[in-house]
């Protein structure tokens, strides 16, 4: 049986989706059912290219009003069996999976944003999941990136770089 893909974006900083953005996320994610977006979306808008995906989304600190209004600033969700928590941020960044763990005490993946610095590594049996930036703000002269999950009998996750040219050539982070 093949698992489950979890598309994971965060800090698009956008304020409606781009013909650019649009193919991009359609070469990104099309063979994931889900997608989970850290914040940062700037608007709700930015939600409407993933037609036939489960979205979830939480705002961020860039969010316009609408956004606010209209998104929570965390939540949970089960896949497969596990807990995803889904947040922006949480505090500082001195201490920010401290601070997302008592946020998530039951979860078996923490899912943020907000940094622009890809992340995906386990601590404590947690599997912590940043995707970066997607459009690549705040990584002068790179490329954006993001995270696919995999969800099966475990969660495995992946940093991926936006090439040039598109997700085409996407890269795995080390």
């Amino acid at each position: 049986m093949n698992p489950l893909k979890i598309g994971i974006l965060s800090d698009t900083h956008l304020t409606r989706p781009t013909e650019t953005f649009k193919k991009i996320v359609a070469a990104c994610f099309h063979d994931t059912e889900i997608i989970l977006h850290a914040g940062d979306l700037t608007d709700p808008a930015i939600l409407t290219v993933f037609p036939g995906k489960e979205v979830h989304a939480v705002y961020g600190n860039m969010c316009s009003a609408l956004a606010c209004q209209h998104l929570p600033p965390h939540k949970q969700i089960t896949v497969g069996g596990f807990t995803i928590g889904l947040i922006h941020r949480a505090g500082n960044t001195y201490d920010f999976e401290q601070r997302l763990i008592e946020i998530f005490p039951e979860a078996d993946c923490i899912v943020y944003g907000h940094t622009h610095r890809p992340v995906c590594h386990r601590l404590g049996g947690v599997l912590y999941i940043n995707p970066g930036s997607f459009t690549g703000t705040g990584q002068a002269g790179t490329g954006g990136t993001f995270a696919i999950l995999e969800v099966g009998e475990t969660l495995q996750g992946r940093i991926y770089q936006i090439q040039a040219r598109g997700c085409n050539e996407m890269t795995e982070q080390k």
